[in-house]
Parts: structure tokens; C-alpha cells; sequence
């Protein structure tokens, strides 16, 4: 019905799909045709350009919404890419995003998911719940509220919805991040300007200014900046005066600055390559979860709204524990652990037990060792080796391990890495997503395998995105 690069003039929005997709529906001879249009919202009229087309359905870019739903509220922040619902009520978010996952527990999985689900589980904080945040420089600059009007110029902001080389300047603060510094961004975008090195241009690959790259530590309400540029014009860059904003407004609240140098082609803001100088303060902040306490560099991974962590890790840790009446002897598993997050709260909840750390990432393995050593944790241990020789090479282990703790990216665990699991013959498996529609898959194969699906929980990690994180408990 549409083909692929077609502009539709107006859409009306009817439904909402899990992943953050307005529906609209057209009427043919042959049924309904289904358009999914990314981040739109039922009741919106919006214009959209098409990217796949179906037989049945097609999917779409949002490109302007020209009449707003009803349920829509004028929104004080910057509405952008990264927030799309921040115009809806809280309430009214939960409710699209709870239906549309419903559904792809029961319609994709054949999940009975009025059975097992037990409780969603809400961010503490609606707004600034972020502790890190890249802001982009870029020379095509997109001017906010408009459909396609654009401008060459120096941007510093935030990239524009559906593109990878248009920046909007964020002028008023996000509600993703804090307030405060991001009130700073319009002042560090002029005195980058002035320094008369050009921002980035992405589709040409060249210029000076690229990220700003932020982390928060809430515990300490600190800030960690990184200024990444290229090497284009290095010699004549003097990076002082933006310190010194930054020293000046926020004063005891800069943790350290850093100056990366980034030449690779690709859009991101993570140093892969190239040089860091630390210019100020210290190039690590330290977040406290629990009362536990992490030391996180740059680059480290972390969770990126702390304070919905705990509620996370306390649910988590109460379905590992659950039931249980003596931890002794008992060994939790927490595999694919990372930097070990999770296995130590684990620990910490119960000293009588001893968990289990396996990573086969060497250096996810010596943070965790290093942090645990900080938390005074005797009773866990990590073990840089792959998953599926663990008990191979650790015997000692066979029948003894009660739970495993699995938390895979988006792509989920997958059916290879499963049949590891399973060899580990756990009693329970506590299954932690980021995505699920891919925990669905994969829990029809555990419980094809043997396990019954008893209880889910659903966190709201990311409030005015679609993302939603699911915490399931299985028993052999």
C-alpha cells in the first residue's frame, strides 16, 4: 500500500504497540493495513515517512506532529528524541506501556500473564533520573519544533528525532538529567563557538567539537565530564576556559574533567581509540546502591537511573531468596555479571550465602573484584571464564548452585547460551530483561525445558520512553 520512502501528509494514531509505536489503520479489500509510526501517540495526527513496507503493515519515521492528543499536557522541558511521552501524565504512560507489554507476554509467549504478574514497579523519580547523559556538537543544526527547517551553524544538544548528523540546541533542560547542568549547555555552546573551532559535521566527517559526555553520582551530587573532540585543529585548542565554566557554576560539584581525543568515523561519544587527559579533579566518581558503593569511570557500565536500580535489585533479591529458610550452603550464580553490580547486593542481602560472579569479559571481572573489595564482601567470588565450561573446570560446583541470575542485553539470552544454563541444573532461575519480547522467547524455552514460570515484575526504569524492564522467577 505505501512504499518505502513515501511522505504520508496525515496520519491519525489509533493504538499503541509495544516498543514505543503509534498504530493508525487503513481500511482495504483485503482487511486492515497496519502503519507503525516510531514514538507517536494514540489520539496524535501526525506526518510520517515510511522506512519498510509490508504486504500487511509498514513502519514508519514520526517526522512532526501536527495536532496533539487529548490526554497531552504542555510539557515545560524540551520535547525530543530521547522523551518521547514527556507531554503524558505518568499515569497515562504506565498504561500504554503496561497494555502493550501484556500483550507481548500473552499474544507472542502464550503466557498466562494475569497469573504470574505480581506488581509494576514505578521510578522513584519522574524527571532528572539519569546519572549520565551525551550531548552532541554538530554543525546542521535543526531548529526545534519544526518539521525539516534546518540551518548550518554550532549546535550543542541533542540528535534529532530519526537522524544521525542533525543536532537540536537544548535550550531549556531535558527532564531526563539535572536541571541545573544542563541550564549550563546554551553558555559552554557559545564559548565553544568563540573559540572559532567548527563543530562536528557527520555527514562530511570532519571538525573540531564532537560530545559532551556527563556522569552523576547521586550519592554525592557530583559530575564527571568528558569534552570529546577530533584532532583537527588540537594545536590551537585551548580547553581552559570551558574548566573554568564549569569550576565557576558548579564549583564543588565538578568531580573531574577530562579532554578525549575521538577520530574514528563512528557517531558515539564512547573512547575506543585516541588519547584522555585528565585536566581536573579525578577521572572516577563513586555511586552508592544500597548502601553498597561502586567506584564508575567514563566508560564504566552502570545503571542509568540508580534509584530504580535498588527497587530492581531488591525485587531481584527477594525472588532469589524467596522461600528459602537457611542461605548455608547455598551458592546464587549470577552469570554474564559484568562489573558484578548484582552479585554483590546479592551477597550483601545474605552473608550466609555465597554467590557466584562469571563473566568471560577479564576486565568486567577485576572491577568487580576491585568494588567488592571496597564493599568488604568476603562471601562472593568472580570468575573470568565462559559460561558453558564453568563447571567443567569447576567441579565443586556440580548440584550445588540453588539460583542463577541471568540479565543478557536486549538480544536476550538465546537458544546456545540457554542449553549452558541449563547444564547448571539450578533450582531457580531469576531472568532479569532490558527487552520482553525477546524474554518471552526464551522463557518458552526454559519452560520447555523442565522450569515453570511463577512471578514477574514490571520496572519503570525509563519514565517518557518505551523501555520497560521485567523481572521473572522460574522453579524446576
Amino acid at each position: 500500500m505505501f512504499k518505502r520512502g513515501q511522505r504520508l501528509a496525515e496520519v491519525r494514531i489509533s493504538d499503541f504497540a509495544y516498543g514505543g509505536k503509534g498504530i493508525a489503520r487503513f481500511e482495504t479489500e483485503q482487511g486492515d493495513y497496519i502503519l507503525f509510526v516510531e514514538s507517536a501517540i494514540p489520539g496524535q495526527l501526525v506526518s510520517a515517512q515510511v522506512t519498510k513496507s509490508r504486504k500487511r503493515h509498514a513502519e514508519a519515521r514520526l517526522l512532526h506532529v501536527l495536532e496533539h492528543a487529548q490526554d497531552e499536557e504542555p510539557s515545560r522541558f524540551q520535547v525530543m528524541a530521547g522523551a518521547p511521552y514527556i507531554t503524558l501524565p505518568i499515569d497515562r504512560q504506565k498504561d500504554l506501556k503496561f497494555g502493550a507489554t501484556r500483550d507481548v507476554y500473552t499474544r507472542l509467549g502464550n503466557i498466562d500473564f494475569d497469573g504470574i504478574f505480581e506488581e509494576w514497579i514505578a521510578s522513584p523519580l519522574t524527571y532528572g533520573y539519569r546519572n549520565k547523559m551525551e550531548y552532541s556538537f554538530g554543525a546542521i543544526v535543526h531548529k526545534p519544533g519544526t518539521a525539516d527547517e534546518d540551518y548550518d551553524g554550532f549546535g550543542l544538544g541533542l540528535k534529532r528525532r530519526g537522524t544521525w548528523w542533525k543536532v537540536e540546541n537544548l535550550e531549556k533542560s531535558s527532564g531526563l538529567f539535572d536541571a541545573a547542568f544542563e541550564a549550563l549547555l546554551p553558555d559552554v555552546r557559545k564559548l565553544c563557538e568563540a573559540s572559532g573551532l567548527p563543530a562536528w559535521h557527520s555527514p562530511r566527517k570532519e571538525g573540531f567539537f564532537r560530545f559532551l559526555v556527563v556522569r552523576k553520582s547521586f550519592d554525592a551530587d557530583r559530575f564527571l565530564i568528558t569534552l570529546v573532540t577530533s584532532s583537527q585543529g588540537l594545536e590551537s585548542f585551548e580547553p581552559s576556559p570551558i574548566l573554568e565554566l564549569f569550576k565557576q557554576r558548579l564549583g564543588d560539584r565538578l568531580a573531574g574533567f577530562i579532554h578525549a581525543v575521538n577520530d574514528e568515523v563512528n557517531d558515539r561519544g564512547k573512547i575506543e581509540a585516541g588519547k584522555s587527559d585528565l585536566l581536573f579533579g579525578d577521572n572516577k566518581i563513586v555511586e552508592s546502591i544500597l548502601r553498597l558503593s561502586f567506584e564508575i569511570s567514563m566508560e564504566s557500565f552502570f545503571q542509568p537511573n540508580p534509584l530504580a536500580a535498588e527497587k530492581l535489585y531488591e525485587r531481584v533479591a527477594d525472588y532469589v531468596y524467596e522461600g528459602q529458610r537457611s542461605y548455608e550452603n547455598t551458592y546464587v550464580m549470577d552469570l554474564f555479571c559484568g562489573t558484578g553490580t548484582i552479585a554483590q547486593l546479592i551477597a550483601s542481602r545474605s552473608p550466609e550465602s555465597q554467590v557466584i560472579g562469571v563473566d568471560i569479559v577479564k576486565e568486567a571481572i577485576a572491577n568487580a573484584e576491585k568494588n567488592a573489595t571496597r564493599n568488604v564482601l568476603s562471601n562472593v567470588e568472580f570468575f573470568a571464564e565462559d559460561a558453558g565450561k564453568f563447571l567443567l573446570n569447576h567441579p565443586e560446583y556440580e548440584q550445588r548452585i540453588e539460583t542463577v541470575i541471568v540479565d543478557p542485553p536486549r538480544a536476550g539470552v538465546g537458544e546456545k547460551t540457554i542449553k549452558k544454563v541449563l547444564k547448571l541444573e539450578a533450582r531457580r532461575i531469576v531472568y532479569v530483561s532490558c527487552n520482553p519480547a525477546t524474554q518471552t522467547r526464551d522463557l518458552n524455552q526454559l519452560t520447555e525445558a523442565g522450569y515453570t514460570l511463577r512471578k514477574l515484575t514490571l520496572v519503570d526504569q525509563f519514565p517518557h520512553t518505551a523501555h520497560i524492564e521485567a523481572i521473572a522467577l522460574l522453579d524446576r
